[in-house]
């Protein structure tokens, strides 16, 4: 934000010289980005008055002939389009004859048959702004023709004030000047206040208080988006040029000069912080105005720079009243507060004025909007139009909900120096929040800052910035002002003692730890996702990290779930919505990898399913596990990768399961005869087995690759320590032949629930098929291990054997004998 330091100086008449601000500028958290030197106009700059103005014929130059004061009358030739019928007595620069200005020196020549005396100039051409779109103009009677402009715009510096989006207060003069003022404890000039309200304004203004109410959390609402609107009038104005000490003020802040009355609404919204709207009263139907959203969607609306904005139900809009009068509130909003055929837009609420009703070069009467509207409802708006105005940028962040009456005061208060009647009247309506009460003890802000401050320090501090305080002792009652938006909690008290106080004084010293009853354990889900990523590096996987956003092409090609949730605003084609799985990134990782070298990606994400948002853990293998060189090398195939799963899972510390599935239960991405279920300390997690062919060939992956996909975080355990047994294990080896269909865990299982607490281990150690055991069946050799506290008899463990034996053979399986 620019800021003149001329108007805090005004503000603040004890200010300290610029070169001793900056520092304190970084202790309130506003540090200055830069200092801009803005000299005065060269000597040779005179406030001359325009006598005529007649055109040049066949050119597009304008005659001016000016009064110079001690020059006397001079005339020069002007090719400036506002030039052109130039009101007698406007003020304009001129940069009379032996003048350097910009690099060129100035004098007298011969333009069109005329000879012209110096140049009358612009904004930009005087170095005092950035307009170059005409002359720079001075309302009759600014200055003694001939005097130097310099004198009335002095040197200046300008400075470049960073302001965080929490500090909404201090984007204006006043807001900056209150903060000076509180930290230096100095006291504050308070802008003049303008013609208060009496009695009832000339427009009828509708905010319903039934109907749709726009919620943005479930302790606060506005209704309708707008809960404070205040409308007052102003006649017989004569619109031109701002006065020359509004123009100077404005300029220096960043903005350009326009004309009277757009200028003292920004010069408004630069002192208080509260944007303004003004609207042509002749075009204002009815002398009413209705606030509205949208009557259906992709509805058109012309703004006050002529282009087409598409809004809908969900953009409020200003509205003037229809031809014939509203009676009732009830009537205005039929349909659910719809906006009834006929009436005009006067603009987008709170982001910019419509092309109807808008200020022009003849209006002579105003209708002043000053209203508080909802900031998360206009930035949807602004963001979905592209609009990013002034205005919008001071709503979003928060405008003091009770300033509408002052600013609409101070507003008709300048119109009527400039020469309008003010109707004494105002229409104010809505039930604006009030900040709450905020309560606190001297000992909790003490505790959390780790800073000495008594307490009587910290309601001095508080009072200082505007708080009214209450409380004896160490107690604090405090209701923020009004402006102060961001004071809502107790630790924003403490913000504030610490930020006035001095950050400076913060002792050196650590900190004590305070940990909340809350965050005792916070960090256990870093702490094990820090240690599946080493463990996974360990063994050999590259960590990757990939898009979350996908396209319904990829979605389609990978087999995966269509994204649900779109992008409304997506960066290429390809990236149109939020994916619903990790497996397809891996697998555009993988086929950027070139040769058949080993490829062991992992990558742990959030996937956005219909679910449910959800983080995963994703695996892929390709390639062999170990390259063929003097050695026979490990093929990549499914057992390796499924080993190294287990490996994670060993090093984990973690129980490890893999169940066969089969048909419907098959996940679309993997092969229908490579698929299992991941169980995970007993609890299914997801999904590993070989990608489907029809997948790899869509992706261009050739060889077989191998997926996970589990989801985070993995289940835990209670960890439990025993003494390792001292008596010695027996096993027994088992052959069970069984259907091609029945899975090995199958046949884990029914050996697990006849083992008893004896069976230590069921471990697989061989297969075999052929046709001494009968087509269509397999033969899978385990190994039971048993052992107890003490050394187990040939009876005991017999006894268990034989018994899963006899469970086998229930299930319609047999055995292999030797």
């Amino acid at each position: 934000m620019n800021i003149p330091y001329s108007w805090l100086k005004e503000l603040v008449p004890a200010l300290p010289p610029l070169t001793e601000l900056e520092p304190v500028f970084a202790q309130l958290g506003l540090p200055l980005e830069g200092i801009e030197d803005v000299p005065a106009p060269p000597e040779g700059v005179l406030l001359v008055t325009v006598t005529a103005a007649e055109p040049i014929e066949g050119t597009q130059l304008t005659r001016l002939t000016l009064d110079a004061g001690p020059h006397g009358e001079r005339v020069i030739a002007s090719g400036a389009p506002n030039a052109v019928g130039l009101p007698a007595g406007t003020v304009v620069a001129l940069v009379s004859p032996g003048t350097t200005l910009g690099g060129m020196t100035y004098g007298v020549r011969a333009l069109q048959g005329v000879e012209s005396w110096g140049m009358a100039a612009s904004a930009k051409e005087l170095g005092v702004g950035e307009s170059s779109a005409g002359l720079m103009l001075f309302p009759v009677g600014t200055a003694k023709p001939g005097t130097p402009m310099r004198d009335l715009w002095a040197a200046d510096q300008v400075l470049d004030v960073e302001v965080t989006p929490n500090r909404a207060d201090v984007l204006s003069a006043l807001g900056l000047a209150r903060d000076l003022a509180a930290f230096l404890k100095l006291d504050l000039n308070e802008p003049p206040a303008g013609p208060a309200a009496k009695g009832e304004g000339e427009i009828r203004v509708l905010l319903p208080d039934k109907g749709r109410v726009i919620e943005r959390d479930p302790t606060r609402k506005l209704r309708f988006g707008c809960d404070h609107f205040v409308a007052r009038t102003v006649s017989g104005l004569c619109n031109g040029p701002a006065p020359l000490w509004m123009q100077r003020r404005v300029t220096l802040s960043g903005m350009r000069a326009i004309d009277l009355i757009v200028d003292t609404s920004n010069y408004v919204m630069l002192e208080l912080g509260q944007p303004t709207a003004l609207y042509d009263r002749r075009d204002v139907a009815g002398d009413q105005i209705l606030v509205a959203f949208g009557r259906r969607q992709g509805e058109t609306v012309r703004d006050l720079m002529g282009h087409e904005q598409t809004v809908g139900p969900e953009d409020l809009l200003i509205l003037d009243g229809q031809e014939r009068p509203i009676s009732t509130v009830a009537e205005a909003f039929e349909n659910a507060g719809q906006p009834q055929p006929g009436q005009g837009v006067l603009g987008i609420a709170g982001i910019m004025g419509g092309d109807h009703g808008h200020v022009r070069a003849d209006t002579t009467d105003v209708v002043v909007e000053v209203a508080h509207f909802d900031p998360v409802l206009l930035r949807r708006t602004s963001t979905r139009l592209g609009l990013k105005t002034d205005a919008v940028y001071r709503y979003e962040r928060g405008v003091d909900p009770l300033l509408p009456p002052r600013a609409a005061a101070r507003l008709v208060g300048l119109l009527g120096e400039a020469g309008g009647t003010v109707h004494p009247g105002a229409t104010v309506v809505g039930q604006p929040e009030v900040p709450n009460r905020i309560e606190a003890t001297g000992t909790q802000i003490r505790a959390l800052l780790g800073m000495d401050v008594v307490t009587a320090e910290m309601r001095d501090i508080l009072t200082r910035l505007g708080c009214a305080v209450e409380g004896e002792g160490d107690q604090l009652s405090v209701v923020p002002p009004s402006w102060r938006i961001d004071m809502a909690i107790w630790q924003d008290l403490a913000e504030e003692v610490a930020r006035l106080h001095g950050y400076a004084h913060l002792p050196e010293q650590l900190p004590t730890l305070r940990v909340h009853e809350s965050n005792v354990g916070a960090e256990r889900e870093g702490v094990a996702r820090a240690g599946l990523r080493r463990t996974l590096a360990g063994l050999g996987f590259q960590e990757v990290v990939t898009y979350t956003f996908t396209s319904d092409e990829e979605a389609e090609k990978a087999r995966a779930e269509q994204p649900g949730v779109r992008l409304r605003n997506p960066l290429t084609a390809d990236r149109t919505g939020m994916r619903t799985a990790l497996y397809p990134s891996l697998l555009k990782a993988a086929a950027m990898q070139t040769g058949g070298e080993r490829t062991l990606l992992f990558e742990i994400g959030r996937i956005f399913p219909a679910s449910g948002e959800t983080e995963r853990l994703g695996l892929l293998m390709r390639g062999p596990l170990a390259a063929k060189t003097h050695e026979a090398g490990v093929a990549g195939d499914f057992r390796a990768f499924r080993g190294l799963v287990e490996s994670l899972a060993g090093t984990l510390g973690a129980g490890l399961e893999v169940r066969q599935l089969r048909g419907a239960a098959v996940p679309p991405a993997l092969h229908p005869g490579i698929a299992g279920e991941v169980v995970w300390n007993g609890q299914s997690v997801g999904w590993l087995g070989a990608l489907h062919p029809e997948i790899a060939q869509a992706f261009g992956l050739k060889g077989e690759t191998f997926v996970l996909e589990a989801a985070l975080p993995l289940p835990g355990r209670e960890w439990a320590f025993r003494d390792p047994s001292r008596a010695p294990a027996a096993w027994r080896d088992l052959a069970v032949i069984a259907p091609q269909a029945v899975s090995y865990g199958e046949v884990a299982a029914a050996l697990r629930q006849e083992g008893g607490p004896l069976l230590q281990q069921v471990e697989p150690f061989d297969v075999f098929v052929g046709e001494q055991i009968g087509a269509g069946n397999r033969s899978v050799a385990v190994r039971l291990t048993y052992q107890g506290e003490r050394t187990l008899t040939e009876e005991e463990i017999d006894g268990v054997f034989q018994r899963q034996i006899a469970a086998v053979k229930a299930q319609g399986w047999s055995i292999r004998e030797r």
